[in-house]
C-alpha cells in the first residue's frame, strides 16, 4: 500500500512540475466527435494566429504486406492535404485569429502546430501532433488514431466532410481547450514574443537582445521597443507583407486540395474496399486449406485404425481427393488475393500521377508547391531581409 501511495505521489508531482503541457498522450477516436465552438466572440486582442506546418510524411511500413502498394508520392500529397483539413476545423471553432498553412521551419508563429503521419492507408489514420507557442511553451505532444469502415465513405459523400473529420475535430478541440487555460497576460506575452522573434530573425543585429532564452528553452522579453520606434514599425510593416505571401501560398494550397479531393477520396474508398476483399479472400483460402488438411489427416487416421477393407479404402480415397481439392482451391483463392494486391498498387500509382503538385508563378518565378514551397518561402524571407537592410542600413543574418 505504501508503494502505491508513493507511486501516486510521484505521478502527481511529475504532473504539477510539468505545468500545463501534456506529453505522450494518445487518443483513439471512436465515433462522432462534434467540434467545440466558441459560445461567444473572442475579443480580437485575445486571439492567437495559428500556423499549421506542412506535415512530415513519415515513413512507409517496412513489411510489404503492411505497405500494400502505398507510395511516398501519396504520403507527400497527404502531408499537404491533412494540414488543410486541420486548418478548416480550427477556423470553424471561432477560438483563433488567422489560421494559415506554412512550410516547415517557418519563424514567427504565435501558435505553431506540427504533425507527422504515422499511418495512413484509407482505413486507418494516425497522426502525431505537437503544438507550441511563440514563447517556446509546448502545449502538448499527442498521437491521434482512428479506424473506419468502407461505409464511412458512402456516408461522407452526403456530408461533404473528410471521412476522418472526427480526428481533426479532436485535435482542434484539444487545442481550443488548452487555449482556454491561458490568461490574458499569457496571450499578451505570446503576441510580444512572436513579434520580437520575427524581428530578431529579420535583423539579429538590431533585435537579438530584446529576448532571452532560459534553460527550459523558453523565450522571455528582456525589453520592449520604444513606442513608435521607427525600425520596429518597419519590421511590423514587413511582417504584414510576409502574411500576404503566406496567404498567397495558402491560395495555392487551397487549389491543390480542391483538385486532389475527389481522386484522393475515390482512391481511399477503393483501397479500403480492396483491402476488405483481400482479407475475405485470404480468410476463405485459409479455411479451405485447413479443411483439406483435416480431410487428409482423417483419411490417414481412418486407414491406420480400420485396415485396408474396401469400404474404408473408398472413404479414405474420397477424403484424400476432397482434401487435395480443398487445398488446391485454397491456393487458387490465395492467387486471387494477389490480383487484389495488384489492384491496390495500380490505384496507388494512378493516384500518384493525379496528385502531382501545382505549378505556380510567384514574384515572376515559376515554382512547384511540392518540395519547392519551402525553398520558395526561404527565398522570400531572404528578400524581406534585403528589403529591411536597404531601408534601415542594418544587415540581416
Amino acid at each position: 500500500m505504501k508503494r502505491l501511495y508513493l507511486l501516486l505521489f510521484v505521478c502527481l508531482a511529475a504532473w504539477l512540475l510539468g505545468g500545463c503541457s501534456t506529453l505522450g498522450f494518445s487518443r483513439n477516436i471512436d465515433g462522432n466527435v462534434p467540434l467545440n465552438k466558441a459560445a461567444t466572440e473572442v475579443p480580437e486582442n485575445q486571439l492567437l494566429d495559428v500556423w499549421v506546418e506542412l506535415f512530415d510524411p513519415g515513413t512507409l511500413p517496412e513489411d510489404e504486406d503492411d505497405a500494400m502498394g502505398l507510395s511516398m508520392d501519396i504520403r507527400d500529397a497527404e502531408a499537404r492535404y491533412m494540414p488543410e483539413q486541420l486548418r478548416s476545423a480550427m477556423e470553424a471553432t471561432g477560438y483563433w485569429g488567422a489560421v494559415r498553412v506554412v512550410p516547415q521551419n517557418t519563424e514567427g508563429a504565435e501558435l505553431l502546430v506540427r504533425g507527422t503521419i504515422i499511418e495512413s492507408d484509407g482505413e486507418q489514420l494516425e497522426l502525431e501532433i505537437t503544438a507550441l507557442d511563440a514563447t517556446g511553451r509546448e502545449w502538448f505532444n499527442r498521437s491521434y488514431e482512428e479506424e473506419i469502415e468502407a461505409d464511412a465513405y458512402r456516408r461522407s459523400e452526403n456530408s461533404g466532410d473528410d471521412v476522418f473529420y472526427s480526428l481533426y475535430h479532436a485535435i482542434a478541440n484539444d487545442l481550443a481547450a488548452f487555449r482556454q487555460q491561458l490568461t490574458a497576460k499569457d496571450i499578451v506575452s505570446i503576441h510580444q514574443v512572436a513579434e520580437l522573434r520575427f524581428a530578431a530573425d529579420l535583423s539579429p543585429e538590431a533585435f537579438s537582445d530584446y529576448l532571452s532564452l532560459d534553460s527550459k528553452g523558453r523565450y522571455n522579453v528582456t525589453r520592449l521597443p520604444a513606442a513608435g520606434e521607427p525600425m520596429f514599425r518597419r519590421v511590423l510593416a514587413i511582417r504584414d507583407r510576409d502574411f500576404l505571401l503566406i496567404d498567397t501560398l495558402n491560395g495555392h494550397f487551397d487549389n491543390f486540395i480542391r483538385e486532389m479531393d475527389a481522386p484522393y477520396t475515390e482512391w481511399r474508398k477503393a483501397r479500403i474496399e480492396e483491402a476488405e476483399a483481400l482479407r475475405k479472400v485470404e480468410n476463405d483460402a485459409l479455411k479451405r486449406k485447413l479443411i483439406g488438411a483435416a480431410a487428409i489427416l482423417g483419411a490417414v487416421v481412418l486407414e491406420s485404425s480400420n485396415g485396408g477393407n474396401y469400404g474404408t479404402s473408398v472413404l479414405r480415397d474420397s477424403l484424400i481427393l476432397g482434401g487435395a481439392y480443398a487445398i488446391k482451391s485454397g491456393f487458387d483463392r490465395g492467387a486471387e488475393s494477389e490480383i487484389h494486391r495488384d489492384t491496390i498498387i495500380e490505384l496507388d500509382e494512378s493516384f500518384s500521377s493525379e496528385a502531382k503538385p501545382l505549378v505556380v508563378e510567384v514574384e515572376g518565378e515559376v515554382h512547384e508547391l511540392t518540395g519547392s514551397a519551402e525553398v520558395q518561402y526561404a527565398q522570400w524571407r531572404a528578400l524581406l531581409k534585403r528589403i529591411y537592410a536597404s531601408e534601415t542600413g542594418f544587415a540581416g543574418s
